[in-house]
Order: structure tokens, then C-alpha cells, then sequence
């Protein structure tokens, strides 16, 4: 009976990594020369990315309370009690000549900034999974709004994404985006997703923390963060993580990725700073990824720290990916950024915001369900 036992699990496992090496949503592995070229790098180590600071996926707190000091089945409003409201996309504002964001959910923007159109995380299907048949469901929205986005999105000059785990980059979005997006800008290593997913190779640009290029008038650069990277057990941090500075005529945008505070706010401020606008992660935190995740008083010291003259939290709006109520990340980045005197937005999902416009906090809390 143990023999037998044995033998389905190992079965089972190795049907696992033949679908995980098969089914295309897994993404690929950097190349031999890749990995050759990033042994030369300070953030290279053994194989695989570091982060600046020594940082723990998961810091044991088996002496602490859990998470956020209440159990899973004492937090009720994990997930919405009903749709969210949302906005429907105005086209015509966000095909205009100025600069704007238009929010799709949690880390995925629109940014129309020197008449570019870029696509920040554009993670737009209804599951955060490699499968559609498992995975975090998105909220219901007031309005199916993400039913034909992609089709009813004008061409787009370029594609940020700032890692690759599924909640921020997404097979399904990717392919859909393909014949729509004229470049792809990601870090290193995350090339070879988007090659195994039909990209060509000269679409694509990967930088290193605190590399830049010039692209149509903007100046784009990879800064780090401090976070982890993968998408299967076997590929763990084979790929670079970090946020993006973009840099247009008029407007200086600053948007974190994923990732634990840190000094290197205060860096990417002093070199890149000020910034009109931040998008800082500060969402599905837990005591246990203290490192690797900000919670929302942290957001609005790292919008500080970079210089930023309006911040916005993203990370939040659509996935329930941690152990505190849905709408609790807005609601306490308000406070502390009416605390600390910094201006702090909140627009819909799908509202688009002018960013020559003075930028204020909406009177309605639209979360407040």
C-alpha cells in the first residue's frame, strides 16, 4: 500500500512538471548566455537575483500573532459584499492629446503621457493564475468593463511590467496585447516569457536597477525594489523585479512595483525626484512578507522618500491575495497621508484622471460598500 502510495505521488509530480514545462503560461527560462552575462552583476548571485538589502520571502513570527492580529474567519469583508462601482472608460479623454491614467485594477494602469501610450502591468484577465480554471478571481465589477479592453484600446506605444509573478504579468493579457504594443520593456531575464509567448526578440527591452533609454521622447528606467521573482518552484528569482521611472516633457511618473520599504526610495528620489506622480504598492500586506510587501503608512513614507508631489495606491481593487479586509489598504493610506500632509488620489477603476489637472482626492469613497 506505501509502494503504491509512492508511486502515485511520484507520478503525480512528474505529470506536474511535464504540464508546468508544456503549458505556455509558465513562461520560459533565461538563456545560457543570459545567465553567462548576469554572473557579472552585483545583483546576480549562484544563479539567481538578490535584493539589495538581506530580505526574507517570509519572516517567522511563530512567537507573534498572525498576520494582521485576526484570524481569516474573524475578517468578514475579505472580498467585496457586492460589485464594485466602477467607471466606464471614457476613449475619447483617454485618446487625447494630454497626459493621463486611467486605473484597470490593481497594478495595471494607462498612462498617456507626451502623447505615448504605455500599459503598466497590464494583468487583465479574470484569474491570477497560470490556469483559468484555478486561481484568484477578480471582483465583480458594477460593470464588465474588462470584458473587450483590449480590443477597444487604441495602439500601444509600450508595455511595462515590473515582474513576473501572475498578478502582474499575465499570459492571457500578453498574447491578447501582442499585435496592439510596439515594444515591451521588462527586467532582466523576463525576455524569455515573452519570447516563449510569440514576442519578437527586438520588441523587447530589458534593463538592470538603475539602467535607462530613451524611447519616443521619454526617458524610461528600471529601479530596483525589494521583492522576489518566479513563476514555478523551479524558476525562483531567475528574473529580475523592480519599479519604473518615466520621464516625459511635463510630467515626472514614478511607480514602485512590488516590494518591501527600503533606502532605496530615498535613492530613486534624490536621483530621479521630484516626481507629479507616484503609483506605490502598499496592499495585500502581511506580517509575515513584511519584507517584500509595504503596508499603506509605508506607501505614503516611500512617496516621501522619492519626492512626490501626488501619490496613489495601487495593489488593491481587484484580487484578494492576503488576510485583511478589501477596501482596509485605501482606507488607511488616507489617514496617514491626511496625517503626513501628502495628496493622495483615489480615482474609480477605469476613471481617467488628467494629470495637468489639479489632482484631489474624490469626495465619494467608492469603496465604502
Amino acid at each position: 500500500m506505501a509502494l503504491h502510495s509512492f508511486l502515485f505521488l511520484l507520478l503525480f509530480c512528474a505529470g506536474i512538471i511535464v504540464f508546468m514545462n508544456v503549458d505556455p503560461a509558465f513562461g520560459g527560462n533565461p538563456t545560457p548566455e543570459q545567465k553567462e552575462a548576469y554572473q557579472q552583476l552585483g545583483n546576480y548571485v549562484d544563479g539567481h537575483f538578490v535584493n539589495e538589502l538581506p530580505t526574507s520571502v517570509f519572516v517567522d513570527l511563530s512567537d507573534t500573532p498572525s498576520a494582521n492580529d485576526s484570524s481569516a474567519s474573524e475578517i468578514t469583508n475579505r472580498d467585496p459584499s457586492s460589485p464594485i462601482p466602477v467607471s466606464t472608460i471614457d476613449w475619447g479623454q483617454v485618446n487625447s492629446k494630454n497626459d493621463s491614467l486611467t486605473w484597470l485594477g490593481h497594478s495595471a494602469y494607462l498612462l498617456s503621457i507626451d502623447d505615448n501610450k504605455l500599459l503598466l502591468d497590464p494583468m487583465l484577465s479574470p484569474v491570477a493564475s497560470p490556469v483559468s480554471f484555478v486561481g484568484i478571481e477578480r471582483y465583480e465589477y458594477s460593470e464588465d468593463i474588462m470584458l473587450n479592453i483590449i480590443d477597444e484600446m487604441p495602439p500601444i506605444d509600450a508595455v511595462l511590467i515590473t515582474h513576473d509573478h501572475y498578478d502582474h504579468m499575465d499570459y492571457q493579457s500578453i498574447i491578447k496585447l501582442n499585435n496592439k504594443v510596439s515594444h515591451f520593456f521588462v527586467p532582466l531575464g523576463c525576455s524569455a516569457h515573452l519570447i516563449r509567448w510569440g514576442i519578437p526578440e527586438e520588441k523587447i527591452t530589458e534593463l538592470n536597477w538603475w539602467e535607462e533609454t530613451e524611447y519616443q521622447g521619454l526617458t524610461v528606467a528600471l529601479m530596483p525594489s525589494r521583492h522576489n521573482s518566479g513563476r514555478d518552484p523551479f524558476s525562483i528569482d531567475t528574473t529580475l523585479w523592480g519599479g519604473w521611472v518615466i520621464l516625459g516633457s511635463k510630467n515626472r511618473v514614478y511607480t514602485s512595483g512590488d516590494g518591501g520599504y527600503g533606502p532605496h526610495f530615498k535613492e530613486i528620489g534624490n536621483q530621479y525626484g521630484p516626481f507629479n506622480l507616484t503609483l506605490i504598492e502598499g496592499a495585500q500586506y502581511d506580517r509575515r512578507w513584511a519584507d517584500i510587501h509595504m503596508v499603506p503608512e509605508q506607501s505614503v513614507q516611500a512617496n516621501l522618500d522619492v519626492d512626490g508631489e501626488t501619490m496613489m495606491l495601487m495593489h488593491w481593487g481587484a484580487f484578494t491575495l492576503a488576510n485583511h479586509a478589501w477596501n482596509e489598504p485605501i482606507e488607511r493610506a488616507l489617514k496617514e497621508a491626511n496625517e503626513r500632509e501628502v495628496n493622495i488620489i483615489a480615482p474609480m477603476i477605469g476613471e481617467t484622471v488628467l494629470l495637468d489637472s489639479d489632482l484631489q482626492t474624490s469626495p465619494t469613497s467608492w469603496w465604502d460598500l
